[in-house]
């Protein structure tokens, strides 16, 4: 998109962001814009969920229709290509002392349920529990988010 394009579709975001969060709420999807923001190749659409495929298109039809843009300089919409992941530290390996029992990828899954800070976060893989060292009883968690 031309920075034209890019300026003239921020003037409006406001409004931009409201109609698109219409035609998802019309098309019963479950994904809403929180903002749009300006960006040195384009323009970024902020969702609160992982947008779809349906809901890429959606996109991408309300913006062609804009009156705002030059409808020839609109690239197809997609997702982020990068990775974010996360390591933790310092776990116990046996998560109950008298046990021989194995800290596993369920069971870190059913904690990060629990916790209110991986709320909007989707795992792309299992999480990936390694062990520090043999004599050690504390692990490294690897969660692909």
């Amino acid at each position: 998109m031309s920075k034209d394009n890019v300026d003239t579709f921020i003037k409006n975001s406001s409004l931009h962001v409201s109609n698109i969060n219409r035609q998802f709420r019309n098309a019963k999807s479950e994904i809403l814009v929180d903002h749009i923001r300006a960006e040195p190749l384009g323009i970024t659409v902020v969702t609160n969920k992982v947008a779809q495929p349906l809901d890429l298109m959606l996109i991408d039809q309300y913006v062609k229709n804009s009156s705002d843009v030059n409808v020839l300089q609109v690239e197809e919409p997609r997702l982020p290509k990068s990775k974010s992941y996360l390591k933790i530290i310092g776990i116990l390996y046996y998560p109950h002392t008298n046990s021989q029992e194995l800290l596993n990828s369920g069971n870190i899954e059913s904690i990060l349920k629990q916790n209110q800070i991986f709320d909007n976060i989707s795992l792309a893989s299992k999480p990936q529990v390694i062990k520090v060292s043999s004599k050690s009883d504390m692990s490294i968690v690897w969660i692909d988010i």
